[in-house]
């Protein structure tokens, strides 16, 4: 027994009436329910083409009610040649004709009807099913109406997807607009540490190695960890290895980690969507988004949280992250360089920093010298310092007077460089005359730092 479906003028009528005035995701579901009325049939559904071998329904009619959406793939099924562009329909005994495609067994199908959505142009971007429990056998004049509907599908999916184009077009527009003004912040940023930070400067054996090294490692994309005592410098060794790569047209992206609450580690290295977490009242893009196709310093490293540690390790090892909120992976091309003033090595042993993590940082270590094995180069750094902080402040200080300038070659700066650059800022301040003089009492005694760490002449700075 076949189904009893409307004649093809009632089917029209139908299918006119059920589709008229709706657009979008409401004409799919109308145009599914309306099919299946018409046919007299139990299930319909729309789908949009993925690809030339999967399709997802736009809506599915199930008899009394809309089912979930669903994707399948085509091979197997009644609506492989629909995919194709052809016109498919059988009348009875479906699931012996296609044993491989579980669904029509579970829904009991016995008959099928599938017209393909074309564009004016060919191209098919979807299908329309009809599908029964009962012999349904479907009249040319009746999937005439259907192809008509199907042409009235096709354009509202045409629009559909171009529409879906738009938004994700202005979607990365979006994306790129917060990426440059980020980059816009950093750029000035560095513009500012520019004007206030002086380069590499020394003549020391021990700042010539580092030097070497430097230009050694630089055209590569080796990642770098970069150890030293506080004040060494550690900075404007990861900012000459950024200058002297390929990359330095691209941003150098700094992240202090230990200045970010541990909550909030993620968040700031990868970005979030907006609502991820209490807060996050804007889409934010992280550091690692910033700094796509440049490099990445992380400064501090010791101080991240461990589990941000095997976030970074992913980065590191796969050059992909999830932005917090986001199951989507985005892929970036960044070069991680890293500090630390801590032996990451003894934190490994007490388990406070991931092995795996410290040996992919440390793919090649650059060991930057303290101040203290470098007293050759103390004149020129004070001199350097000397004519910044006089220009700034309007002072006319010249030069050091020689008993200053023996006492800082004699001392043993713990603070290294940086407490050299504040010495002298403050010796300029309280100056008074052409000549710079540095009271005893400013410096402490000779050896109050420690000694400085030798290493092997396999070490990145000796």
């Amino acid at each position: 027994m076949t189904s009893a479906f409307a004649t093809s003028p009632d089917l029209l009528r139908v299918l006119a009436e059920g589709t008229a005035g709706a657009t979008g995701d409401e004409f799919f579901r109308s145009l599914a329910r309306h099919a299946a009325l018409a046919m007299g049939a139990r299930f319909a559904f729309v789908a949009e083409s993925l690809s030339d071998q999967e399709s997802r329904s736009l809506a599915y009619w199930e008899g009394t009610g809309f089912g979930e959406g669903f994707s399948y793939r085509f091979p197997g099924t009644p609506c492989a040649r629909v995919a194709q562009g052809h016109v498919c329909a059988t009348a009875t005994r479906l699931q012996g004709l296609y044993p491989e495609d579980v669904w029509l067994r579970d829904i009991g199908a016995d008959s099928y009807v599938g017209v393909p959505m074309k564009t004016t142009d060919g191209r098919v971007l979807g299908h329309i099913a009809v599908l029964h429990t009962d012999p349904m056998e479907a009249r040319s004049e009746d999937i005439a109406v259907l192809q008509i509907f199907a042409a009235r599908g096709s354009a509202e999916l045409e629009r559909l997807q171009a529409d879906r184009r738009l938004r994700e077009a202005l979607a990365e527009i979006s994306r790129l607009r917060d990426r440059l003004q980020e980059e816009n912040g950093y750029l000035r940023d560095e513009i500012a540490e520019e004007r206030g930070v002086s380069g590499m400067i020394g003549d020391s054996p021990a700042m010539h190695a580092l030097s070497r090294q430097i230009l050694s490692v630089a055209p590569s994309d080796a990642t770098v960890l970069i150890e030293g005592e506080t004040g060494t410098g550690k900075e404007l060794v990861a900012r000459a290895l950024h200058q002297a790569s390929s990359r330095r047209d691209r941003p150098l992206v700094k992240v202090n980690c230990g200045a970010i609450p541990a909550n909030l580690v993620e968040s700031e290295l990868f970005g979030h969507e907006k609502g991820a977490f209490t807060g996050a009242l804007s889409r934010r893009i992280g550091r690692f988004g910033l700094a796509d196709g440049g490099t990445i310093f992380l400064d501090e490293v010791a101080e991240l949280p461990l589990e941000a540690q095997v976030k970074l390790l992913r980065v590191l090892q796969e050059q992909e992250f999830e932005p917090v909120g986001d199951g989507r992976t985005q892929k970036v091309d960044v070069r991680v360089i890293a500090a630390t003033n801590r032996s990451l090595g003894r934190l490994v042993e007490e388990g406070r920093f991931r092995a795996d993590l410290y040996y992919r940082l440390a793919v090649i270590p650059l060991m930057v010298p303290p101040l203290r094995d470098r007293a050759g180069d103390v004149a020129k750094l004070a001199l350097h310092f000397l004519v910044r902080f006089a220009k700034k402040m309007g002072r006319p200080v010249r030069g050091l007077d020689t008993t200053t300038l023996a006492r800082l070659e004699r001392y043993a700066f713990p603070g290294n460089v940086r407490e050299l650059e504040n010495l002298i800022e403050r010796a300029v301040v309280l100056s008074s005359g052409p000549l710079l003089t540095i009271d005893a009492t400013l410096l402490g005694t000779p050896k109050q730092a420690k000694p400085s760490r030798r290493t092997s002449k396999h070490s990145a700075a000796t």
